[in-house]
């Protein structure tokens, strides 16, 4: 076979013990006959991976044609690029989000890229978020410090029908979560590139609605995709238009944050607090601010990891549609960067 679909993810590894550098290669028998070898490049205790796959029969993969050679050079040298070769038409992130693939390679525009859209992600976000929500509703977090201390002291507390939840980002996930939000009884207010749909959700999607979708928040809820409009986006401007109570949760990507700005938000008393999930550098470095401060609390990226099991069931149904000359599912826009 001349042309060779590319798979691509980036997910956070834990605990790996091969040593620097050292290339590690895990082999699947994918549904359909498929057979994946996994490459592996782990440098640190608990690293970002970035990982492809070569796809097609056993003998194909096992005889590293064409593609498998294309692919060691990708991986390890920063000089080569998915642009410079004439046989990638495909390439397939094993997540939700591409912005690994495009802000670290030159893609031709002939070239298609997909990406995994699987309902257990969008779930899993949505347990995690309500999770941290009702944390922050109920002081839980305050509670637990206080017993550390043995104090025994009681907070007030917001209800949920008293509670506006705003949401940047209604894409698939976006849109799952402002519509689990609302079921149980929040005010819910999203923001997108265009008008949505969602029952009992209020849509903002007009530059000059930004401010008004920003008021009364008690929580601002990050799940845009990254791209050059949405870089940066929590910044100084942001946090000074919403409410002195209200809670910022990023869960989109660590370049959305203005990480400055918000330790000024934090001390000018802004905003009440952050939880972040993502960041520019990961791990998070041990000297990073964010650590210590009382107001940020930090997870290693896990809102919603990816299922290697649905994912693979993806792949392999790009792949048959690849072969078959069929349209792909998952499409995504190189222009738009989702």
């Amino acid at each position: 076979m001349k042309h060779f679909f590319l798979l691509w993810m980036c997910f956070l590894v834990g605990f790996a013990t091969q040593a620097q550098n050292k290339v590690e290669f895990v082999e699947y028998d994918l549904p359909n006959g498929l057979h994946v070898i996994l490459h592996e490049n782990n440098t640190t205790p608990i690293v970002a991976v970035s990982i492809m796959y070569h796809v097609g029969s056993k003998n194909e993969v096992k005889g590293k044609t064409g593609y498998a050679h294309f692919f060691e050079h990708l991986m390890f040298e920063e000089s080569e690029n998915i642009e410079r070769d004439e046989y990638a038409k495909i390439v397939q992130s094993v997540g939700a989000s591409i912005d690994h693939i495009t802000n670290s390679q030159k893609i031709n525009k002939e070239i298609i890229v997909s990406r995994i859209i699987d309902k257990t992600l969008s779930n899993d976000m949505w347990e995690f978020l309500i999770t941290i929500v009702m944390a922050e509703l109920k002081n839980t977090n305050t509670y637990l410090t206080q017993q550390t201390d043995k104090v025994w002291q009681q907070h007030s507390y917001k209800t949920i029908n008293k509670t506006t939840i705003s949401i940047l980002g209604l894409g698939k996930i976006g849109s799952l979560v402002a519509e689990k939000f609302s079921q149980i009884g929040f005010n819910v207010k999203g923001w997108s590139n265009s008008k949505k749909d969602i029952l009992n959700v209020d849509s903002y999607y007009e530059e000059n609605e930004f401010d008004t979708f920003l008021a009364d928040s008690d929580f601002l809820i990050n799940l845009l995709p990254l791209t050059k409009n949405t870089a940066n986006i929590l910044n100084k401007n942001v946090f000074e238009k919403l409410p002195n109570n209200a809670f910022l949760i990023n869960v989109g990507r660590g370049e959305h944050l203005v990480e400055k700005d918000l330790l000024n938000a934090l001390e000018k008393g802004d905003i009440s607090g952050a939880l972040l999930d993502v960041f520019r550098k990961e791990p998070l470095p041990k000297n990073h601010p964010f650590w210590n401060h009382s107001k940020i609390k930090i997870t290693p990226h896990v809102a919603s990891l990816t299922d290697v099991e649905q994912a693979s069931n993806q792949i392999s149904e790009n792949y048959k549609r690849f072969i078959n000359r069929e349209t792909l599912l998952n499409t995504v826009s190189l222009k738009k960067g989702y």
